[in-house]
């Protein structure tokens, strides 16, 4: 029996186009002839191909497409394994199988020169709900704040959501929106007065992460939930995980698996 960290079912849903843009990633055909597709997440992307390079048991074939066309791909079979970079809706829990293969946190970022290094989480939605708009309001300079966020169906933004707007406060609809975190993180690091959120893995010497109600994103704080934004990055699999989609997450799961997720930002899940 594979053991993973959390298990537990998912819903069925319709297909959803996974969109053009796809990277694939290759063992050489000589090692296997067996092909394993993951589809889903685009923040789960690059560390899928990480792993898929180390992985020397089959050809994997890792797409994008953003983490509900993941889910819908693991439940109508057009994926081995879907990616998710968000917890399930309880609409979403019949007939697949999840496993948290690594946790990722969000760091909301800002200019390197900007003054404010710290928010509490209700400052942070307000400024993303368009309540504060000045820097001024929150110790910063006098100057205008540039709020940008992701793209709907965006899993960095779906959990970004969950953990900082409310039923009553939504995301303003004047903040600038980008399709991905890099961009985001440029975006940032251009504009003295923009505030934005990236993964854990983005963030560089070009922007610096700002505390959330004290605590700085770290693998630690990460790991033990500490720091509130953060999340799973979730295998989907149709049922439990069998042949190489099952020799696929246990390698994900296991001692090299995990230092290879370690090694590219993301705080490992403890595996029994």
């Amino acid at each position: 029996m594979l053991q993973t960290p959390v298990r537990r079912p998912l819903a069925i849903l319709a297909l959803l186009f996974l969109g053009g843009a796809c990277t694939d990633t290759e063992r050489p055909a000589s090692i296997s002839t067996e092909q394993i597709t993951l589809a889903g997440s685009t923040s789960i992307q690059p560390f899928a191909e990480r792993w898929a390079e180390e992985y020397h048991e089959g050809r994997i074939v890792v797409q994008s497409g953003g983490s509900t066309a993941g889910i819908k791909a693991a439940q109508d079979g057009t994926a081995d394994i879907g990616m998710s970079s968000r917890s399930l809706q309880p609409s979403e829990t019949s007939g697949l199988v999840q496993t948290i293969v690594a946790r990722d946190g969000i760091a909301v970022i800002v200019h390197a020169s900007n003054p404010v290094h710290a928010l509490t989480l209700a400052q942070l939605r307000d400024i993303y709900s368009g309540r504060i708009r000045d820097w001024r309001a929150i110790g910063g300079p006098p100057a205008a704040i540039t709020v940008i966020t992701r793209e709907d169906g965006s899993g960095t933004r779906d959990a970004f959501e969950t953990f900082v707007m409310d039923a009553r406060h939504e995301i303003s609809p004047s903040a600038l929106v980008t399709a991905y975190s890099g961009g985001l993180r440029k975006m940032v690091s251009q504009d003295p007065h923009a505030i934005g959120y990236v993964t854990f893995s983005q963030l560089s010497p070009l922007v610096q992460a700002i505390t959330i109600d004290g605590i700085a994103p770290t693998e630690r704080s990460i790991a033990d939930g500490s720091y509130r934004l953060q999340r799973p990055f979730v295998f989907l699999t149709r049922g439990e995980p069998d042949g190489a989609a099952r020799a696929f997450i246990e390698f994900v799961l296991s001692a090299v698996g995990q230092r290879l997720a370690r090694g590219e930002g993301l705080a490992p899940v403890i595996v029994q």
